[in-house]
């Protein structure tokens, strides 16, 4: 980490990462409704990268695939996501750049909610409140370090 600050979580435990889904041939079909799904959001966050490791929220199992709720029709995504320790000072930045991701890649007709699975993080309730908020999420993208900081964690490497 920059400036030589402890780790929170300096032995992180690593996940496997998932397979890539197999694109079908509707999909690739422009005459085809193809709602998003769950697994297309999923796919939109597993790589964002972590602010304090060199791995993705996929590979420290921040964010699963069974914690994304996608409704097409009603146009909501719904994340939570699990830090990876009870205390972690990064769980907002971690909400907001996964909450910025999809506010950058889906249509603007889907409501996003992306907060911490419960029970997961001390400040649950804190965090979950500043996500929700559009004026503090707007707010926090006009700051131009924490906008760089969140840029960082979406740079996504190859798989």
């Amino acid at each position: 980490m920059p400036g030589g600050t402890l780790l929170e979580n300096a032995n992180p435990l690593i996940f496997q990462r998932s397979g890539e889904r197999p694109v079908t041939l509707e999909e690739e079909d422009e005459n085809f409704a193809d709602p998003i799904d769950d697994r297309e959001v999923f796919d939109l966050i597993r790589s964002i990268n972590d602010p304090e490791h060199p791995l993705s929220l996929e590979e420290l199992n921040v964010v699963e695939e069974m914690r994304v709720h996608v409704n097409d029709q009603a146009s909501t995504v719904g994340v939570e996501f699990t830090p990876t320790i009870p205390h972690c000072s990064m769980a907002t930045l971690i909400g907001l750049s996964i909450k910025v991701k999809l506010l950058r890649s889906l249509p603007d007709r889907f409501k996003i909610d992306v907060h911490i699975t419960p029970g997961t993080h001390t400040a649950e309730e804190a965090v979950n409140k500043q996500l929700a908020d559009k004026e503090r999420v707007a707010a926090a993208l006009e700051n131009s370090h924490l906008l760089e900081v969140v840029n960082q964690c979406l740079n996504t490497k190859p798989a």
